[in-house]
């Protein structure tokens, strides 16, 4: 069974310039370039977006999105994360649209994993939001509490996300690495936003936990297409890496 396409769909990127393991992340130069430009570059050669939309709180962020031709919003700043700051942009669009919030510390988050995630709203009605996952056996990403895990059911849905070592035991420790990416149905997100905090999204500092909490489902689409995200300058450093090599 598929859903039926809505007639807009939109990619927003939260962007918040007070980061506290790496403030100014989203202007970090990689490539000569902002950080959030490359993002928003890979979210526009997906070419299956009717808006590309930065949501940020602080100007610097906002200019610098503009200056490259693409269209940055201000939100309000006491956003507590970053789905909320794309929510506030995402009323201005039509009651069905389809929502992809894409984080701005995906510079390398290829275009065809973008498609897929729409794809999978499409080709999934009843689930609430689709993300994605790729399998990885490297052991310090596993140990590390930068990289969030994902464990999923038997039908691909999220059972945990978290910044520990799971799921525990196995040689090798292969797990399932998260990538920063949601496709919401604006229904869900406006619901997702709504939602109060529970105790393993406080724990954990993981805003998907809240809807695993309240009992929304989480598709996960196992991708080969692997991205690293930036949240540290060490994260920026290999990034530059690979886009020196690319």
């Amino acid at each position: 069974m598929s859903g039926a396409a809505p007639a807009v769909c939109a990619a927003i990127i939260p962007a918040r310039y007070g980061s506290s393991r790496f403030p100014g992340k989203p202007l970090a130069l990689l490539a000569g370039k902002p950080m959030i430009v490359h993002v928003v570059e890979r979210a526009r050669a997906a070419a299956v977006f009717d808006h590309v939309w930065v949501a940020t709180d602080d100007q610097r962020i906002r200019d610098a999105v503009q200056q490259a031709g693409a269209e940055a919003y201000l939100t309000h700043a006491d956003h507590g994360t970053g789905t909320e700051r794309v929510a506030e942009l995402a009323s201005r669009l039509p009651g069905d649209a389809w929502v992809i919030n894409l984080q701005g510390d995906e510079p390398l988050v290829h275009p065809d994993l973008l498609r897929d995630v729409v794809h999978g709203l499409r080709d999934d009605p009843a689930c609430d939001i689709v993300t994605a996952a790729h399998l990885s056996d490297d052991a310090a990403a596993f140990d590390s509490p930068h990289v969030v895990k994902v464990v999923v059911d038997a039908n691909g849905s999220a059972l945990y996300f978290s910044r520990a070592a799971i799921p525990a035991g196995g040689a090798p420790r292969r797990f399932l690495h998260h990538i920063g990416i949601y496709g919401f149905r604006r229904a869900s997100l406006d619901r997702f936003v709504a939602l109060p905090r529970g105790e393993l999204e406080c724990r954990e500092g993981l805003e998907q936990l809240r809807a695993l909490e309240h009992g929304m489902r989480i598709r996960v689409l196992v991708t080969a297409h692997r991205s690293q995200g930036v949240d540290t300058p060490a994260d920026l450093k290999a990034v530059a890496k690979v886009l020196g090599a690319a």
